[in-house]
């Protein structure tokens, strides 16, 4: 009778175990999604690591590499131009990539068509606001930071420059103008210098700005002669939204008689304008980056692993979750008291207490002149796609050459 109670109690336990056992499997597999599970990530990028922008991203690659030990394989494709980013895709998709990010704003029509085409891949473009259009695909998102805040807090410190140099006496209000390098005349573009711009007015409300489009996203020499251009035009301030440190060289190679100043995109240019460069910003790619990958990992939708602004399957934000940072203040060259104002500013748009695109000024749309907008009534940017939407030019005080 004890040899029975003694089987009957051994096989309870076992049971009791393999029942435990059994039922950690199960949350193991379904809730955890299978911690060992692997993927490969897929990146196409419009230039090198010898640029800031594609260097940001290629930041990330790595941190998603060493952050995930093993369980993520990365595979770049350097300098693709947008006209030659199938290649790329077909490229990726052939060497079995899950998870495929691609980088540049003019990729966003074939990464499309490509998630529709492979439904078992993610495909996340930054910069494009085509996700929720139809056809909206659930492999298919899009993502990008509000660098509009970025911009406008560097145009305040570029505002701060010249009313010192208006102060001391080195320049007057009416030679208050600033120089703008862009790259295409894209509402990104737009939008960005016309934060700029907003957030020097923020400071000197006299002054002007003229805009050189370049219609390429990485050329040194034509950004740089650009860039001279502008300086010889009378312009004390000069930045840009293009890939190349051309800017900042031909701004530090000024004659140190001729007053100019310099505001980065993407990284900071101390080391490039060490006696020019005051400060930037730039957008912090990889919040978004790495939920999305641990989303593909645990088999779980990408938007419900994002923090930040979700709208479909587009995902956005700024300051507030870090989206977007300023890059390092060069206290030899910028103003007095600059660092104190960028902190309380940063702190305004985290607490979503400024209006940038608002004010007494009429804006044109350059492709359609009937389209005009009065900025009485804010411009909310942002309020529903990622990517930029203002696309106006500013009359009367912002010049297109």
């Amino acid at each position: 009778m004890k040899n029975d109670r003694k089987r009957i109690y051994g096989i309870t336990v076992i049971c009791a175990v393999m029942v435990i056992a059994i039922a950690f499997t199960i949350h193991y597999l379904v809730f955890d999604g299978g911690s060992d599970k692997k993927i490969k990530a897929g990146f196409v990028y419009v230039g090198d690591t010898s640029t800031g922008y594609t260097n940001n991203f290629f930041r990330v690659q790595n941190a998603i590499e060493k952050s995930y030990d093993g369980r993520v394989e990365t595979i770049p494709k350097f300098n693709v131009p947008d006209e030659k980013v199938e290649g790329a895709l077909e490229e990726l998709v052939e060497e079995g990539c899950d998870l495929i990010f691609t980088t540049s704003y003019g990729y966003g029509e074939k990464t499309k068509e490509f998630a529709k085409e492979h439904p078992q891949i993610q495909f996340c473009q930054a910069t494009c606001g085509n996700a929720n259009e139809d056809p909206c695909l659930s492999n298919y998102h899009t993502f990008m930071g509000n660098i509009y805040q970025g911009r406008y807090i560097s145009g305040a410190v570029a505002g701060l420059k010249l009313k010192e140099l208006i102060e001391d006496g080195k320049i007057t209000v009416e030679q208050a103008k600033a120089g703008y390098v862009g790259a295409y005349p894209y509402a990104e573009v737009i939008s960005g210098y016309t934060a700029f711009f907003l957030g020097i007015r923020s400071v000197v409300p006299e002054a002007t700005m003229t805009v050189k489009y370049t219609n390429t996203w990485g050329d040194y020499h034509l950004e740089k002669e650009c860039t001279r251009e502008l300086i010889e035009e009378g312009c004390v301030i000069i930045s840009q939204h293009s890939d190349t440190a051309g800017p900042a060289v031909a701004c530090e190679e000024t004659d140190p008689s001729q007053v100019v100043y310099y505001i980065s995109y993407n990284e900071s240019m101390a080391d490039v304008a060490p006696t020019t460069y005051l400060t930037g910003s730039k957008i912090n790619w990889e919040p978004y980056m790495m939920q999305a990958v641990e989303a593909v990992l645990s088999d779980k939708e990408i938007e419900k692993c994002v923090k930040g602004n979700i709208n479909g399957k587009d995902a956005g934000a700024g300051f507030e979750y870090d989206w977007v940072q300023m890059l390092d203040i060069n206290e030899f060259a910028a103003a007095r008291g600059t660092k104190e104002r960028v902190d309380e500013l940063v702190r305004e748009f985290q607490q979503n207490k400024i209006e940038v695109f608002q004010g007494e000024y009429t804006g044109v749309n350059p492709d359609d002149p009937s389209d005009v907008i009065d900025l009485r009534e804010a411009y909310k940017e942002n309020a529903t796609s990622s990517a930029p939407t203002f696309h106006y030019i500013l009359k009367d005080v912002i010049t297109i050459e």
